[in-house]
């Protein structure tokens, strides 16, 4: 598997830490951030495959942050984890249950789908 790096983001300190260490242990590069403003200070300074957005960042933050992050580079998929989704999570690239083997499993076709469609994107 290539080195592929997320930015997780949530408020929950000890949920970011878990959610890293199973990315890690699926052989990601994990940064994390507890706040938007940290996220986005992470994502205009370095480069990253996905950002993973957990539910305890409140909707609206969702939103924010995706658009922010959508506005400087549409290829980078921005995924929502959360038990309920809201209507405002339509602005992420994808939704995925709260659970880990959901996740690991996803993320695969997610940077797939992505990156297709943006070659794509390309060619039209």
């Amino acid at each position: 598997m290539p080195h592929i790096v997320a930015l997780a983001v949530g408020q929950d300190p000890l949920l970011l830490e878990m959610r890293s260490q199973v990315l890690q242990s699926a052989g990601y590069m994990v940064v994390c951030a507890l706040s938007v403003e940290e996220a986005l200070q992470h994502f205009v300074s370095s480069d990253f495959d996905i950002v993973i957005l957990c539910h305890s960042i409140p909707v609206l933050d969702r939103e924010r942050l995706t658009c922010a992050i959508h506005s400087r580079s549409a290829a980078t998929p921005v995924v929502v984890v959360a038990s309920r989704f809201s209507a405002i999570d339509r602005f992420a690239d994808a939704m995925i249950e709260n659970e880990p083997d959901i996740l690991l499993q996803e993320i695969p076709r997610i940077l797939h789908d992505a990156e297709k469609y943006h070659r794509e994107a390309k060619r039209a």
